[in-house]
């Protein structure tokens, strides 16, 4: 695998003119025109108008991704903000019954059958047809409007931030002092931070109840009994159904949550206090100082580019050039939307990676995550269609969870302590322990909030905390702190930007772990199954994805055991 300088540079259009921008719908109208009356008298015609399709369509979702890039780095902005909401107002809508005709002149094409059966295009039909099936043109406006509404969930937790020793911070700067060794320090922060949440708990109540409305009122349009079911459908999700989610919270219930108990009775013993309490769950249970992995966001990168280096030459280019090309924003800083993200950008195929770093392990392994996405998009980059490089979110997240933990080998480059090291790798994988059963936890509230859209906002506490301490332990002591725990799920950007989209995470976790197993068994083979399989896009459906890096796409209580079984043995090793 090699990357050449001609990366940096989108490859020549073929269709669109060089020199074209998007600047309103009427720039852009005239290719959907061509588009849709085209004449197509033979497969190779079909092919070309294929990969027309795909240059616009390339173009228009890069443009997209700059606006959003830009809004979220900067939420204070009202220019980045206004191009953002002029696309989604402006551009979007007048688009998406052109793509629906375009869907149906090419589902009508009789060239199309000879394409049925060729990789990637079978796929590709798949996805077209459903979405000729779901469209209907009065959920444009519905869908505009859940967009713009959606917009306000940043804004929101973006302008929030908290005065701590006379230092005003971002409330994921301030999250760093909960790894305080000094008690009285956490506890003053965890309650700062919490109040300040609680100042706007009403607003992101009232904003969620009417994303659940236009949500819903999308479904039903579309002929559907709610949301959830919409969804699936809307998501492409070919590959299991809400059974086969309901088998893996109940699975991470059996298998996973019961090990929650140990790991707080082995904190509560080890920081010797008599009452576990919220803001004691952060700090290094043997009260040791947290690990500082890197020092800023340019030690980090540097660091991370090393680290993919010594896994594989061509993943730590990968990295390089993002970082040569600006593509990477990963300090914490005020103004700046929540949360992290790799935005792949399907015309120069160069992704940006977005977070909020400040100083922690949980920061150095969301770069090794969104790297691992970034890598994906390295490794589509060339294949022949854009939609052939849109993963579903299950293959996604098998990207990034896995580098995650095939990277571990190399963590010394973080921590030259060998105890700072084995304490980086052990909190991480008890992160992994803790993490499925908070997967499950937001999972389960999703389906019942769209299984019961009349919900009053009572109801939906009273429903979370009730699936919250499913999945929980029962030694954390939440006295006094009711409705801190009540309001526990607003933190979860997911709930409110990109609904439904968060099992994946569970699903991928699990893959990454088989991923790693195969590394751990034999490093060059176990790199070559995860770099074949992502190279594949989306060519193949998930299963077969999940084959090619020589593991299953499985949520049984059996396969689960097996896992988390190996992650237990690991943390036993260490």
């Amino acid at each position: 695998m090699d990357l050449h300088t001609d990366v940096l540079e989108r490859p020549k259009r073929s269709y669109i003119p060089e020199s074209f921008t998007i600047t309103d719908w009427d720039s852009l109208k005239p290719y959907f025109d061509d588009l849709l009356n085209r004449e197509i008298h033979s497969l190779e015609s079909l092919k070309k108008w294929f990969t027309d399709n795909s240059e616009l369509g390339a173009i228009i979702s890069e443009d997209a991704g700059w606006r959003y890039i830009n809004m979220t780095r900067y939420t204070e902005n009202k220019e980045y903000a206004d191009a953002y909401q002029y696309f989604v107002q402006e551009i979007q809508p007048p688009m998406a019954p052109y793509s629906d005709k375009l869907n149906r002149k090419i589902n009508d094409n009789p060239f199309l059958k000879k394409l049925e059966n060729e990789v990637g295009f079978d796929i590709m039909i798949r996805e077209m047809r459903k979405d000729i099936d779901i469209f209907r043109e009065e959920n444009i406006p519905l869908s505009t409007e859940v967009q713009t509404e959606t917009q306000k969930y940043g804004q929101i937790s973006g302008a929030m931030s908290v005065t701590i020793d006379k230092k005003e911070m971002t409330l994921q700067q301030a999250g760093v002092l909960l790894q305080s060794v000094d008690r009285g320090k956490r506890e003053l922060v965890y309650h700062t931070i919490a109040k300040r949440r609680l100042e706007d708990k009403q607003k992101l109540d009232d904003l969620f109840d009417k994303l659940i409305d236009l949500r819903t009122q999308i479904a039903r349009n579309a002929d559907f009994e709610n949301y959830r079911d919409y969804m699936f459908k809307s998501m492409g999700r070919f590959d299991y159904t809400p059974e086969d989610c309901f088998t893996f919270h109940e699975s991470v219930k059996a298998e996973v949550a019961p090990l929650l108990e140990g790991l707080a009775e082995d904190r509560k013993l080890k920081l010797q206090i008599k009452n576990l309490r919220p803001w004691d769950k952060a700090v290094d249970p043997e009260n040791k100082a947290p690990l500082k992995p890197f020092d800023g966001g340019e030690d980090l990168t540097d660091k991370t580019i090393e680290c993919f280096k010594r896994l594989d030459p061509f993943l730590g280019q990968c990295l390089s050039i993002m970082k040569e090309m600006g593509h990477l924003d990963l300090e914490s800083r005020k103004g700046k939307a929540p949360g992290g993200y790799n935005y792949p950008l399907s015309e120069i195929g160069v992704p940006f990676i977005f977070m909020n770093a400040t100083s922690t392990l949980r920061d150095m392994v969301t770069l090794l995550h969104e790297g691992g996405h970034a890598i994906h998009s390295f490794l589509t980059r060339d294949l022949e269609l854009t939609d052939f490089k849109h993963t579903p979110s299950e293959v996604a997240e098998l990207a990034s969870m896995s580098m995650e933990l095939i990277s571990m080998d190399h963590w010394n480059i973080f921590f030259t302590d060998p105890d700072d090291l084995k304490r980086a790798k052990k909190e991480h994988l008890e992160q992994i322990i803790e993490t499925l059963p908070w997967v499950a936890t937001i999972d389960k509230f999703q389906h019942w909030i769209y299984e019961h859209p009349q919900h009053s906002q009572n109801d939906r506490v009273a429903e979370w905390r009730k699936i919250f301490d499913e999945f929980s332990d029962s030694l954390t002591d939440w006295s006094d702190l009711e409705e801190n725990k009540n309001y526990l799920w607003q933190k979860q950007l997911h709930l409110y930007e990109v609904p439904f989209y968060y099992i994946e995470y569970g699903m991928a976790q699990l893959g990454a772990i088989a991923v790693w197993k195969n590394y751990k068994k034999d490093p060059d083979a176990g790199l070559k199954g995860y770099v074949d399989a992502l190279k594949l896009g989306y060519t193949r459906n998930i299963p077969e994805v999940y084959k090619a890096a020589n593991i299953e796409f499985n949520f049984s209580k059996d396969y689960i055991k097996e896992l988390i079984s190996f992650v237990r043995k690991e943390l036993g090793n260490l």
